[in-house]
């Protein structure tokens, strides 16, 4: 059976245009999500698609890039396909992992995207620290109240109970006391 997979980053783009070529290239089933490709986690409908894939089936994308940003989640996914005999194709890039040309067009496009992305990620850092210089950027406001965090703590109670009262994880209470003391308060 022939598969393919569309996906978009952001609700509001439009995920026609690779359904469209999909449906051209001859895939019988589409699965499609609206959601970030820097990580694996949270795309429900790949995992059901890889999870779903047989031997001898093909799953085919538009490009690389709607399956994986990252060089390691791409190779992770290719490297499932493979085992279980499954082709990656995509419909516009000589993408066949059948031949030995396709797969090293697609170890190359993998290394370029995830460049692309540490590249985005870096101006991205680059206009918040010129913001902040500017005044313009605030950051997100604190969620965890720390005072709060020390008063339950001298109260006696421990993380799991101080997380459960302010609604927040036990990690963050240990990493507020572990901050506390590494700037020489004692928690």
């Amino acid at each position: 059976m022939i598969y393919g997979y569309a996906r978009v980053s952001t609700t509001d783009q439009d995920l026609s245009i690779q359904e469209e070529a999909l449906t051209k290239a001859g895939c019988e089933l589409i699965r499609a999500e609206k959601v970030s490709g820097t990580s694996v986690q949270g795309r429900d409908e790949l995992k059901n698609l890889l999870d779903f894939v047989r031997e001898g089936d093909e799953l085919i994308v538009t490009r690389v890039d709607r399956l994986a940003r990252s060089v390691r989640d791409l190779q992770n996914i290719v490297h499932e396909l493979t085992e279980r005999g499954v082709i990656l194709k995509a419909t516009e890039q000589p993408i066949d992992t059948s031949t030995a040309a396709g797969k090293c067009f697609l170890d190359m496009l993998s290394i370029f995207s995830e460049f692309e992305t540490n590249l985005r990620r870096e101006r991205q850092m680059e206009g918040i620290a010129k913001a902040k210089e500017r005044g313009a950027y605030k950051g997100r406001t604190a969620s965890i109240d720390r005072k709060r965090v020390h008063e339950l703590k001298e109260e006696g109670k421990g993380a799991s109970e101080i997380a459960r009262e302010l609604g927040i994880g036990r990690a963050s209470v240990y990493r507020v006391l572990s901050e506390a003391k590494i700037i020489g308060f004692h928690a």
